[in-house]
């Protein structure tokens, strides 16, 4: 059994994607987790299958207390379910995993609750589809596991929200609550909003016109699927942190439209090419492999037939030669039964591979 800076009991309130899979996760590492949900459903779901038990089995011993309890409750209650558990559990600390943490924060300030047993934390994990059914306990393997400490924080308090995300295999980090706010707007929120704003643009089109799409469409506007009703909560509570990018992001649009209204004017190549390299500039600062510094890859596309076992087929070959891929994204060639795998490698590896795939009678674009 995995090593565990837990011991439990936990309790998870909540029993959606998130809250489910910490469920999930920590009883694979054999910490006794209690579950509650407002949704009977839900919670029943997420029993079966194996994320905890029932909050009321553990109401059932008197003596009982959770050493920890995570709400993982929708953003716009989770201050009144903090609030609760931590009257409700005296002797607990208390964490919640939504991502905006000022509000909750100054909400529970105002409420005068026992901030010494409250952590705001964020794992930075999720997927397209929601609710218990959707769970997995790796989910936040490797993941960025924010903790933000309200000054009241006691250190014991602090540290069982950084045990939490350790167990569960995070990247623990800490950040105060605006600092972290202010992030998630530019890094999570802001391509939210962009993508669904893309999205919305293809309402009404000819199906003929959007069958010429490719991965960029794709790749730009697949976080649109997201969930309105929980989106709606997020953009509210950190309205004033999204809304100083979207100024700049305006400024932006006006300046490209007044461009494109005169493409052949003096400088408007010139302007054109800067905001593209200004996007070059941006794309070089985000992280590279493993969070490490950034570093460009050289890419090529490999043509595969469009059946069983071949992607495998070309991923077995290519280790067999001795390269490792930096990046993999698959596509469909449209109206033929073609699949192109598209591979990222180091780039000093990028010819010698070409080459010995090639040599194997694959069909390699470059």
């Amino acid at each position: 059994m995995a090593a565990t800076h837990l011991h439990g009991p936990v309790v998870v309130i909540g029993t959606g994607l998130l809250g489910t899979s910490i469920g999930l996760g920590l009883e694979h590492r054999g910490v006794p987790v209690y579950l509650e949900d407002t949704s009977p459903t839900n919670q029943a779901v997420a029993v079966d299958i194996g994320a905890g038990r029932p909050v009321a089995e553990l109401d059932a011993d008197p003596g009982a207390q959770p050493e920890l309890v995570v709400v993982a409750a929708p953003p716009d209650v989770t201050a009144d379910v903090v609030a609760r558990s931590l009257e409700r559990w005296p002797r607990a600390v208390v964490v919640d995993i939504a991502s905006v943490k000022g509000q909750i924060a100054a909400e529970l300030r105002e409420r005068g609750a026992d901030l010494s047993r409250y952590v705001g934390t964020h794992p930075m994990a999720g997927r397209e589809k929601s609710g218990p059914v959707a769970a997995r306990g790796e989910l936040f393997t490797s993941m960025p596991w924010v903790v933000c400490a309200a000054p009241e924080s006691a250190p014991d308090a602090v540290r069982l929200a950084k045990a939490l995300g350790a167990d569960l295999g995070g990247n623990v980090v800490e950040f105060d609550a605006d600092e972290h706010d202010e992030a998630v707007a530019l890094v999570s929120h802001l391509p939210q909003v962009m993508s669904s704003l893309l999205a919305s643009r293809l309402q009404g089109t000819d199906l003929r016109l959007l069958a010429l799409a490719g991965n960029g469409l794709r790749d730009t506007t697949r976080i649109a699927a997201s969930d309105p009703g929980l989106w709606v909560q997020i953009l509210g509570a950190n309205a004033d942190k999204i809304v100083e990018h979207l100024y700049g992001v305006r400024e932006d649009v006006a300046r490209l439209i007044r461009t494109l209204e005169a493409p052949r004017a003096p400088g408007a190549r010139l302007d054109m090419a800067q905001l593209m390299s200004e996007g070059n500039a941006g794309v070089a600062r985000i992280p590279g492999k493993h969070g490490g510094p950034p570093q460009a890859f050289a890419w090529l596309t490999v043509l595969v037939d469009d059946r069983p076992g071949q992607i495998a087929k070309l991923l077995t070959e290519i280790g067999e030669i001795g390269v490792n891929l930096e990046d993999l994204r698959l596509d469909h060639s449209s109206g033929r039964n073609v699949g192109m795998v598209e591979i990222s490698v180091l780039p000093s590896k990028h010819d010698a591979l070409v080459a010995e795939l090639e040599e194997r009678g694959w069909r390699v674009l470059q």
